[in-house]
């Protein structure tokens, strides 16, 4: 199950896949995307900046890579799905000014079906995890303008109809874990959460522990709602949870981040996944619709991506993440 889109075509099933990192500053030069022709793509309001002017250039998820001088680089991913639309692009991004991509090349197997997520691996300069919806799992290693594909596997715990939209990482004690979200559907289908240790093979292959699952509702926003769009996890464990209402290609969207509960990590490498009783919604964003949440190492500092469909994608950034 998962929602229309009007120009690409839709989805993969499961193959196999390889290992993790964190933070790599992409050096290559930047392109600020053009809007349909001369100048380049304004500011929206509220601190928005364009970075697409079409349903081809959203974006569905960023990785954080590095940071100088006032100047944020990420990875993005683009959920297209025809041969030969741009996968991953690079963002320079300086906040309440400016933001520019850069495509990328996609190396080492046939070019994904729907990337909806994005995140560097800990302590793997370079390499990141990109989902597509169907739950195939793509290791990545990000060197100048390309990607390399590593290798590919499945997610555990699939279940018939899910659609994913979310996945991150987080380290604690030397040991890391995930979680993961089929995003749901409005009021008869809450987002399922799961969480489990996660490694690489030395083949290079992801290799899941045993998998918690949690039912979750967002509070905020109501209607076609997806109760997860995208997940971030805060240096102390708290859970951020993008949600975001999709009626259709034109919208009207509606978004909100929302502090939904903890993912911790013990010594021994245990994984513990809980909602809260009462998640709090940090910040509300109307007009838009947020795919991409990503907490800013050592800042409380979210950067925000959006897949605004038909009018393309935006990025902003909101302190959600301390605490």
């Amino acid at each position: 199950m998962f929602l229309r889109k009007t120009a690409p075509t839709r989805r993969t099933a499961p193959t196999r896949k390889t290992t993790p990192t964190r933070k790599a500053v992409l050096t290559a030069a930047t392109v600020t995307l053009v809007a349909a022709g001369a100048a380049p793509a304004p500011a929206a309001s509220g601190g928005w900046q364009q970075v697409g002017a079409d349903i081809t250039s959203g974006v569905s998820g960023l990785a954080f890579s590095g940071r100088a001088q006032g100047t944020t680089h990420a990875l993005v991913v683009r959920d297209n799905k025809k041969p030969g639309q741009n996968r991953v692009a690079a963002l320079t991004y300086r906040p309440g000014r400016s933001a520019a991509v850069e495509p990328m090349t996609w190396a080492g197997g046939s070019e994904p079906i729907d990337l909806e997520a994005i995140e560097a691996v800990p302590g793997a300069p370079g390499e990141y995890v990109a989902l597509a919806s169907r739950g195939l799992v793509y290791h990545l290693k990000a060197t100048g303008t390309r990607v390399e594909v590593l290798g590919t596997s499945p997610l555990p715990a699939i279940a018939d109809g899910d659609d994913y939209e979310s996945f991150a990482l987080t380290s604690r004690h030397g040991k890391t874990a995930a979680v993961w979200a089929d995003r749901g559907a409005g009021k008869d289908r809450p987002a399922t959460l799961r969480a489990a240790s996660f490694a690489f093979t030395k083949y290079g292959e992801a290799d899941f522990g045993p998998v918690t699952t949690v039912r979750y509702r967002t509070p905020y926003p109501t209607g076609p709602v997806r109760h997860a769009s995208d997940i971030s996890v805060t240096e102390s464990g708290r859970l951020l949870i993008g949600a975001a209402s999709d009626p259709g290609d034109d919208g009207p969207f509606d978004s909100a981040v929302v502090d939904a509960g903890t993912l911790s990590v013990t010594r021994t490498g245990k994984v513990r996944l809980g909602l809260s009783d009462s998640p709090d919604v940090l910040r509300k964003f109307k007009g838009h619709k947020i795919e991409a949440v990503e907490c800013v190492p050592n800042s409380r500092t979210a950067l925000l991506g959006t897949d605004d469909e038909n009018t393309g994608g935006a990025v902003n950034s909101a302190k959600l993440c301390g605490g």
